[in-house]
């Protein structure tokens, strides 16, 4: 097997990675998440738009790859993700600020919510994407309700500004996450029993991944 390509910025999404055996390339893509839920058909659901943003990352990867000319492409698997947290029916990523952080800590404390992590796998040989395979992790999450010093001092350090709903379950936030039902690896950015799957539907089988198996 060749090269294994993470298609995205995350930290927590590459430990996850290499906490499982492999050793990913970090190539961002650059995308403009905004404009692909813009460009989506009215009524996409939450589950469809995620997906969508993971499946244009990974593209967009290969695309970047192949104007490149990059012999990566002669025989490589990329993968991009999107997670977002759906609480009452929307979506909401990244916050950015921490009056945003603010505001969704208020509909949040207290409450569940859904972390939905869209996944697209792209098995790329000689230069083309051969196949491909998408899908999304649903994790309900149950929150805490944090002191508001506590708030006030989780937005000061900055980790819920960057990163899907507002919290984290690897980080600081994982103080005020309850419990979740679901895939502990989905919430921290990437499913690791999803992943798998998808890659072997794209013919992969994750052994071969793991670093010192090639």
């Amino acid at each position: 097997m060749g090269a294994f390509v993470l298609a995205s910025a995350s930290p927590a999404r590459l430990q996850v990675l290499r906490s499982a055996g492999l050793n990913p390339l970090v190539r961002v893509s650059d995308v403009d998440e905004d404009a692909v839920s813009a460009a989506l058909p009215a009524g996409t659901g939450p589950e469809q738009v995620v997906v969508a943003l993971a499946r244009a990352k990974a593209e967009a990867v290969a695309a970047a790859f192949a104007r490149e000319g990059a012999d990566i492409l002669a025989d490589a698997v990329i993968v991009g993700c999107d997670s977002m947290l759906l609480v009452d029916g929307v979506l909401h990523g990244k916050p950015h600020t921490p009056e945003v952080a603010r505001a969704r800590w208020s509909v949040m404390a207290g409450r569940s919510a859904d972390l939905l992590t869209g996944h697209c796998v792209l098995r790329v040989d000689g230069g083309s994407v051969v196949a491909a395979a998408d899908d999304c992790s649903r994790t309900t999450v149950h929150f805490a309700k944090p002191e508001p010093e506590e708030l006030d001092a989780y937005i000061a350090t900055g980790e819920p500004l960057q990163v899907a709903g507002a919290f984290t379950l690897d980080g600081l936030g994982g103080w005020f996450v309850d419990r979740i039902e679901g895939d502990p690896s989905s919430v921290i950015g990437i499913g690791l029993p999803l992943l798998r799957r998808l890659l072997r539907d794209v013919g992969v089988g994750v052994a071969q991944l793991w670093v010192g198996a090639r």
